[in-house]
């Protein structure tokens, strides 16, 4: 039985977790730790958590949890997480891994040397549909593939103590929402792109509400992102995905989370098929390979080196676009 402790009272926990662990037979959720005790009391009532903690190393320094999620805020990730390692604990860390690239190099480094996973939690990554987005790049199928169109936008309202907001916890809509269209070519075409040119909307000092980048791969396609959580966006949701190649087109409507709906439309000789692809929640797989990775069944799909080139890319898109690397505005 593997026991999870979780690190943060957060909003995520219970579809990120707490669900996906209570359909499974060998996992549980043991523990709550949060900033204070009546906090962590509160949310394991609710929850039906067995044990609650006043304060984070309270958990991580416990025998029997083996493997901790971290949703803290961004700006907390590197410290518990670094920490929750050296005590022997493996990790899944909610995405963004860190504040920036080298907060993700002392996150990596000492994960490798305590010999504990270190898990980046991008839950899209383990879901049907984006192995079936990979089987179609990697199959040739679409053919050579010259142009990319990716989006993930959310109508979200600023309001007190909203963690987006606030930029030396981590906030701004690049890294809550960019980084995943970021992820998702990153994993595509395996390698890291050039940033050919950068922007943001900034209502306040170095905090992005809005997001737009140019990127061309190596040897691959000129690609695209954009991102925005301004609540004036004309439609509330938007995880989108476009490839064009000179075969056939791939559109992939609601990448993010496509147990809540998606439509996959392949292009190709002028005919367009819809189809969708059939799955359990994009947590639960993501649970399933957390799992299988501890029983030394699998390896890690996110994490060490996947996870540095992903700050670093985020690092310099921040710098392209004249703002500040999150690491830099604590």
């Amino acid at each position: 039985m593997i026991r999870i402790g979780l690190l943060g009272a957060a909003r995520i926990a219970d579809q990120a977790i707490i669900q996906p662990a209570a359909k499974r037979s060998d996992v549980v959720i043991a523990a709550v730790a949060a900033s204070n005790l009546e906090k962590a009391q509160t949310f394991a009532q609710q929850f039906g958590i067995e044990q609650a903690f006043g304060s984070y190393d309270e958990l991580i320094t416990r025998d029997d949890i083996d493997l901790i999620y971290n949703a803290l805020p961004p700006s907390l990730h590197a410290k518990w997480s670094i920490r929750a390692v050296l005590h022997g604990k493996h990790v899944l860390c909610e995405k963004p891994f860190a504040m920036d690239v080298a907060e993700a190099k002392d996150m990596v480094a000492t994960a490798k040397i305590s010999h504990r996973l270190l898990i980046e939690g991008y839950h899209y990554r383990f879901h049907p549909v984006f192995a079936e987005v990979e089987r179609l790049v990697k199959s040739g199928e679409l053919g050579t593939i010259h142009r990319v169109r990716s989006n993930f936008s959310v109508r979200i309202a600023e309001t007190t103590g909203s963690l987006r907001h606030n930029v030396p916890l981590g906030g701004g809509a690049l890294m809550d929402l960019g980084c995943y269209p970021l992820h998702w070519l990153r994993t595509l075409f395996a390698s890291t792109p050039e940033i050919l040119w950068a922007d943001a909307i900034c209502p306040k000092a170095q905090l992005d509400s809005s997001f737009e980048l140019r990127l061309q791969f190596p040897n691959g396609p000129l690609c695209y992102v954009g991102c925005a959580m301004s609540e004036h966006l004309s439609r509330h949701h938007d995880a989108s995905l476009y490839l064009e190649g000179d075969k056939a087109q791939l559109e992939v409507l609601n990448l993010v989370a496509p147990h809540q709906g998606h439509k996959l439309r392949l292009t190709k000789d002028g005919e367009a098929r819809e189809y969708q692809i059939n799955g359990d929640t994009t947590y639960d797989h993501q649970l399933a390979h957390v799992v299988a990775c501890i029983k030394g069944e699998t390896k890690p799909l996110t994490g060490g080196k996947d996870a540095i080139d992903q700050m670093q890319l985020i690092d310099d898109a921040y710098k392209a676009a004249g703002l500040l690397p999150r690491g830099l505005c604590k």
